[in-house]
């Protein structure tokens, strides 16, 4: 992960404008480097991970264009080939092909050819335009804003970097690219012009073959790679494709869980035994949750309940693996069940509402999944990705038939683990379990410590009268109010940075009475986490 400021002016205080590039140091703490380009300001912060020299520090520079981009581009190779006749590369940045790829071809078919998780801006002399673009699923996190004094936008990696130098504040929309006057959308990855009506044998070869190229193409780094492992489907099978890969890498797996009843760990640990990995256990306790708290809503920019639930462990356990090792780069299972359904999703009514819930959820997937693990990773210096939100991987999944994703086989993402039965990647009884969700596998007792503590700080008139101070999205529980609250503190009037709570759809008949977006409050909730 990196962090970028640019500030579209040409006469700004440069004190101010470092100021507010240091909120951001955490996400690059290597290397930084401020570059007044005169009608532009960039700033970053690097974390090297690709070129480790300074070869590989930002911003870029080329025939009068400046680039700042926090991001991997996976088929940098192949665009170097591209570009061999027309530029000389100078190092082995596999971001330093985004300057040649623009010239050559302007923004939008350079947006269409990344094979990448980005964020980045560029100030062309030429045109005298900032132009910048997001990855279709907002993987790397990017705002825009207005300067106060004068209305000129402005563009960080986070949204606490504008805070104090911009009045309105947004997220820039994943999938877009501002060509310097407005949005324009480049790839809407939920859009399925195409919907293939295959085989189950042919959907779960073509699901296996392209997350195995998903992790493949993510296991390449100068800096030192790790694994976060829940025990779950979706990260076991990312630890297993990538042991298949590299046989012989030494691999270090990670897993966190509460000092009670901690459902992850055991399961975790079974996975780590199969795959022979260097295993890592951490224990949380309550006091270390609730003493976190604040910095993780500060970190995610957020107030939704289930996204900082779910936090708290991911956060916990990257500022361990932050202190305790040289790690770097972390590989995460995030944005597999946008796809193939959550446990709410088994009440979709038909396969169009499974389809159509499917489309919503990768949509705003950087309000809340993308976004937590963005921020609990990178707010510990260290960089995710995430092979489940690959380009094409994504493509593919979205293009099969809803009815053979929905759950009418007993056991929910079925196609996922029926991709990779029988191919020697984990034994049945891990690739068939249900686990629970993150936020209630590091151990029940997390969210009952969470509900408790906000019990003893607010009284149920504290929560009737939530709407006169908050009309947007207002909190519904002690809980909620709790992290609204925190939220205001460091954000104030920001709400709506957030589309709305995360919740089941409440839409269909039978999840009209949920309200509580834990899987635990589910009629289907059988054996998760058992």
């Amino acid at each position: 992960m990196c962090g970028f400021l640019t500030v579209s002016a040409e006469k700004y205080d440069m004190t101010k404008f470092k100021q507010a590039l240091a909120c951001d140091e955490r996400r690059g703490p290597d290397m930084t480097w401020v570059e007044d380009q005169g009608l532009v300001k960039f700033g970053f912060n690097r974390l090297a991970i690709m070129d480790l020299s300074a070869d590989g520090m930002q911003p870029f520079q080329y025939d009068g264009v400046t680039l700042v981009c926090n991001g991997e581009i996976y088929n940098y190779h192949e665009l170097e080939d591209n570009l061999k006749d027309d530029y000389q590369f100078k190092s082995t940045s596999d971001c330093e092909v985004l300057i040649p790829l623009y010239k050559k071809y302007g923004m939008d078919v350079m947006c269409k050819m990344l094979d990448a998780e980005f964020a980045l801006v560029l100030y062309d002399q030429t045109t005298q335009q900032v132009l910048a673009a997001r990855d279709p699923i907002g993987i790397r996190p990017m705002f825009y804003g207005y300067l106060t004094e004068t209305d000129q936008i402005a563009f960080a990696s986070t949204a606490k970097s504008l805070m104090e130098i911009c009045d309105r504040i947004y997220p820039f929309p994943p999938g877009h690219y501002y060509d310097g006057e407005k949005f324009v959308c480049y790839n809407d990855p939920a859009f399925s012009p195409k919907i293939r009506t295959a085989s189950v044998a042919e959907a779960t070869e073509g699901i296996r073959l392209r997350l195995v190229d998903a992790v493949q193409k993510r296991i390449h780094a100068d800096a030192p790679l790790g694994y976060l492992l829940s025990g779950g489907l979706d990260s076991s099978l990312v630890c297993a494709i990538a042991k298949k890969l590299s046989p012989d890498v030494p691999m270090r797996t990670f897993a966190i869980g509460m000092d009670r009843n901690p459902i992850d760990l055991k399961y975790a640990r079974e996975v780590a035994d199969y795959l022979g990995t260097d295993h890592t256990e951490f224990i949380m306790t309550r006091e270390d949750v609730l003493g976190a708290l604040r910095d993780v809503i500060y970190a995610l920019e957020t107030w939704d309940i289930t996204t900082i639930r779910a936090s708290l462990g991911m956060y916990l356990l990257c500022k361990k693996i932050h202190e305790n090792t040289d790690l770097k780069v972390l590989m995460t299972g995030e944005c597999s069940d946008e796809m193939f359904g959550y446990k709410y999703t088994d009440y979709a009514p038909s396969p169009a509402e499974f389809q159509k819930e499917s489309q919503k959820r990768i949509r705003e997937l950087y309000m809340y999944d993308v976004l937590r693990a963005d921020r609990c990773i990178s707010s510990n210096s260290l960089e995710g990705r995430v092979p489940f939100a690959d380009r094409d991987f994504v493509r593919y999944v979205m293009s099969l038939d809803p009815a053979m994703k929905m759950n009418v086989y007993g056991k929910g993402k079925y196609l996922l683990r029926q991709a990779f039965a029988g191919q020697d990647y984990l034994p049945d009884d891990i690739l068939l379990r249900e686990k629970a969700a993150f936020s209630d596998a590091v151990g029940h007792s997390l969210v009952d410590d969470l509900k408790e503590y906000a019990e003893s700080q607010y009284t149920d008139e504290d929560v009737a009268k939530a709407g006169e101070k908050y009309a947007y999205c207002t909190p519904f529980t002690k809980e909620s109010l709790l992290y609204r609250d925190i939220f205001e503190e460091f954000f104030p009037g920001k709400a709506e940075w957030i589309k709305d709570f995360w919740m089941p759809n409440k839409e269909w008949d039978a999840l009209k009475d949920v309200d509580d977006p834990s899987a635990r409050v589910l009629k289907n909730y059988g054996d998760s986490g058992k």
